[in-house]
């Protein structure tokens, strides 16, 4: 029988759940479990593809095309686990699948209630990730206990945990305890309050972590033990790592979290296998190289809008045993100068909806292909960085995209026909995996070794067949495609540094073991190029 895990918050948000989450899993896949994960979202989207990445983050793309939340790419990075659309759910899903079904009568004419019918839609929501092949289900509730929105979601995991039976789900609750500076004291008040509010709901945690900046003392857990309900050996210290999230697996295995955890399931311990990496976070914490990349983006003001990529850098550091050290640079301030560029290393031009900074970033990638400064651009990123080469190299002045510009004289960039597999605008993007074919000879080829892959999309517009060749003889090569040749994936610029622009979302396939060979290769280069 598959063992169930749910992760709910309190306190306050932005703990850091996921990464917890994420982090158990890690563990339990290093003692041999075959473990799933999910995350419920609150919110009424039904998706996060509509939201802004102030609102939530990056929108987070599976293999199956479905936008989700950020933290999927936590689980998919430390527990090397493969989301799908059964990984993300939010209140708005739900909801409309409950509301839909009672428009077509599958009710029965009942009425329809927060309670059986929304909490059954969750529990069923739940169940869909038990499958065969996976021994323990891990669940994250989004929001923070005494959230109105979070409530149905918390009562379909008490019913949930009631008849599962003993031993076969638990909840981890992930508190704050907060140090204060003025009393010098840590305070645990705020955690016993959270768990109340659970336990006014029925919902009775086994486990408690507790996120603090000092070292926890014993009177602090008993006092935390006795108040809420929780063994000593169940109330668990989580201390704010000192330089990276990829340490959090060994701060919770030194605290035999996954251990304890497993004991609760009535499962075999067994030996874990972490030892990889452990020499991985060595590696990373150890590097002595370093070079500096500028992220030029138009959602600088929230680092997570861009967690992926930085997670992708984070990846080839370790790989290299480099830091790489990667600011964010608003693309709208570089319209006017683009010169501050030339004290980086390296420059990647991210992707991104709306005209907002697209001539910052097609200054930015002048500034990078004239100075020699090599550069990764990423959807948008690839896509301006044929309209500034169509501009500046073909001549072509005032070429532009379709979706910034309807009446440029040159459509470099613009909506493919439905019948290559893209929809019009307002209708679905082209998202998820998609294959594409390496060309023999080019660098991206090079730094994949194959000469075919997959990888995750998400846009609309493309790069325009019509100007392929003009493109191709005046020194831009078309590097990867669809396997039938009708969409450009890959362009680059062989006898620069490194000058490459891909359509789809490589941050979305890197992992801490296997860094993403574009990536890879934009370090690489930099590191060359602060060497000089």
């Amino acid at each position: 029988m598959t063992k169930h895990i749910f992760i709910t918050g309190g306190v306050i948000s932005g703990l850091g759940k996921g990464i917890t989450s994420a982090s158990l899993a890690c563990l339990l896949k290093a003692r041999g479990y075959r473990v799933a994960m999910q995350k419920f979202d609150p919110y009424l989207n039904v998706d996060p593809g509509t939201m802004s990445p102030y609102q939530h983050g990056e929108v987070y793309v599976t293999d199956d095309g479905t936008e989700t939340d950020l933290d999927l790419g936590h689980y998919e990075r430390f527990a090397g686990v493969t989301c799908n659309h059964d990984s993300n759910y939010t209140s708005g899903r739900i909801y409309s699948a409950v509301i839909s079904r009672e428009r077509e009568g599958g009710y029965l004419g009942a009425t329809v209630q927060m309670i059986p019918h929304i909490t059954d839609e969750i529990k069923h929501a739940i169940q869909k990730a038990a499958k065969d092949d996976v021994d323990i289900v891990m669940t994250e509730i989004g929001g923070t206990a005494g959230d109105i929105e979070s409530l149905p979601f918390l009562e379909a995991v008490r019913q949930f945990k009631n008849e599962a039976g003993e031993g076969n789900a638990i909840v981890i609750h992930l508190t704050l305890v907060p140090y204060i500076k003025s009393a010098g004291e840590l305070k645990t008040k705020p955690s016993q309050q959270s768990v109340s509010l659970l336990h006014n709901i029925g919902l009775f945690p086994d486990v408690l972590i507790c996120r603090t900046e000092r070292d926890m003392g014993e009177e602090h857990r008993r006092k935390l033990s006795l108040f809420c309900n929780v063994p000593r050996e169940l109330v668990i210290e989580e201390q704010d790592v000192k330089h990276s999230i990829y340490e959090v697996p060994q701060e919770l295995a030194d605290r035999k979290l996954d251990e304890k955890v497993l004991q609760l399931l009535g499962l075999p311990v067994g030996v874990s296998h972490l030892e990889n990496w452990c020499a991985l976070v060595k590696r990373q914490l150890t590097a002595t190289r370093r070079c500096r990349i500028a992220l030029v983006g138009k959602y600088t003001g929230l680092r997570d809008a861009y967690k992926s990529i930085f997670e992708s850098f984070t990846h080839v550091g370790m790989a290299l045993s480099a830091n790489v050290d990667c600011d964010m640079v608003e693309a709208e301030e570089l319209e006017g100068d683009s010169s501050r560029l030339d004290e980086y290393d390296g420059v990647l031009v991210t992707g991104g909806f709306g005209a907002r900074g697209v001539e910052g970033k097609i200054a930015a990638l002048h500034e990078a292909r004239v100075r020699g400064i090599p550069c990764l651009g990423i959807c948008l990123g690839m896509q301006c960085m044929v309209i500034e080469f169509a501009r500046n190299v073909l001549n072509l002045k005032n070429a532009n995209s379709t979706e910034f510009d309807e009446t440029t004289p040159y459509p470099v960039i613009h909506l493919m026909d439905s019948q290559l597999g893209v929809s019009q605008k307002g209708g679905t993007m082209r998202l998820g995996a998609y294959p594409c074919a390496l060309v023999a000879g080019t660098r991206s080829a090079a730094l994949y070794g194959k000469t075919e892959v997959s990888e995750r999309h998400r846009h609309r517009f493309e790069l325009n067949n019509a100007y392929r060749q003009a493109l191709e003889e005046g020194g831009m090569k078309i590097a990867g495609m669809s396997p039938d040749r009708s969409l450009v994936e890959i362009v680059e610029i062989s006898d620069a540094p490194f000058y490459v622009g891909c359509q789809f979302h490589p941050e979305f396939k890197s992992r801490p073991f296997s860094p993403h060979p574009l990536f890879m290769g934009l370090v690489e280069a930099a590191l060359r190029h602060q060497e000089k």
